[in-house]
């Protein structure tokens, strides 16, 4: 039985742990993109081949993407042309009468709102209920990509699923990469000298694992390779989450407890932040990616078998990424 195609754009933070789970599947043929030829070896020792290029490289991803089974976008929520290139090739593949399953990696930041860390909202959104989730504005955080690939008619020749995962934490093997929005604070109190949030950081995201979700996402394949086309175009949405929701006072609670007990700051206690300190973070975004509320339900995956394994936020946080973190941020000798 010959092996299925698979192309995926962002072998990192998250592409990099999927394509490990690709590779012990046994069943794929996967090809990833990357941006420099002197990474490519690494990838090729593990069988998995790989191009070179860049999102911006339309033509080429949808050349690739047209000799594609599989589609993977694991690289960036918010790149347009790279989303309508591969919608082209998918395209293409169908005049040919050839099917394709694409997985976009969006993300929960969709559900955000103006909280600005000063509560915690009664508003939890599930993906059995794709209604509440088509009613959120155009503005949203990646809803005009979201937009572009649901208002897509590809008929009956693709399956599409968009994957929308909340705040991500763990260490993805074996380069030792680190997500954004935790390790971004860390960060910012080691260089200020304090554990900041935003206001009080009352705010609550769900969190998952990256090893977890790239479970989900082979877990979604999975289904993706079965399911029925209409169930499929029925509802494109995905969470993934592990269970547990956290303000951003309780992270960074932990972050300065932890950054207190390695010398590195004088005071665990949690600051608010001013806005003139906000390019250290995401600048004018920062309210909404540090201290707004995300809260969904991954009802889909748990009924597919899916579960989280990882060890939590808190503990991985302090295990995990603190530690390599400060390996990164020696402090110079006096």
């Amino acid at each position: 039985m010959s092996k299925q195609s698979v192309f995926l754009l962002g072998p990192g933070f998250i592409g990099g742990e999927v394509l490990n789970l690709l590779v012990e599947c046994k069943k794929y043929d996967v090809t990833t993109l990357v941006r420099r030829n002197s990474t490519a070896a690494a990838f090729h020792q593990r069988g998995i081949k790989t191009v070179v290029g860049t999102l911006d490289d339309e033509s080429f991803i949808r050349q690739r993407v047209s000799c594609s089974d599989i589609v993977i976008h694991t690289a960036n929520a918010d790149h347009l042309p790279s989303v309508r290139a591969i919608l082209d090739g998918i395209q293409q593949r169908a005049e040919y009468n050839q099917s394709t399953i694409y997985i976009h990696t969006s993300g929960a930041g969709i559900l955000s709102d103006d909280s600005n860390g000063a509560f915690k909202t009664d508003k939890i959104f599930d993906d059995e209920t794709p209604n509440s989730i088509n009613a959120l504005p155009d503005e949203a955080p990646h809803r005009q990509v979201d937009l572009t690939i649901t208002r897509q008619n590809l008929g009956n020749r693709a399956k599409i699923a968009i994957m929308m995962p909340p705040l991500i934490y763990g260490v993805s093997m074996p380069d030792k990469r680190l997500s954004i929005q935790l390790p971004t604070l860390v960060r910012y109190a080691l260089k200020n000298g304090y554990a900041g949030q935003i206001a009080e950081g009352r705010s609550v995201w769900n969190q998952i694992h990256v090893k977890d979700l790239a479970r989900g996402y082979i877990t979604l394949l999975h289904w993706l390779e079965q399911a029925p086309v209409e169930d499929v175009l029925s509802n494109p949405y995905w969470f993934c989450e592990n269970g547990q929701e956290l303000s951003w006072n309780d992270c960074v609670s932990e972050i300065g407890q932890a950054l207190y007990q390695a010398g590195r700051i004088e005071d665990p206690t949690p600051r608010s932040i001013p806005a003139d300190n906000f390019q250290d973070l995401y600048g004018e975004h920062t309210p909404i990616a540090l201290g707004s509320n995300s809260r969904s339900r991954a009802n889909r995956l748990r009924k597919l078998g899916w579960e989280a394994k990882e060890k939590l936020t808190l503990a991985s946080l302090v295990q995990d990424e603190i530690p390599l973190i400060l390996e990164q941020n020696v402090p110079r000798e006096a």
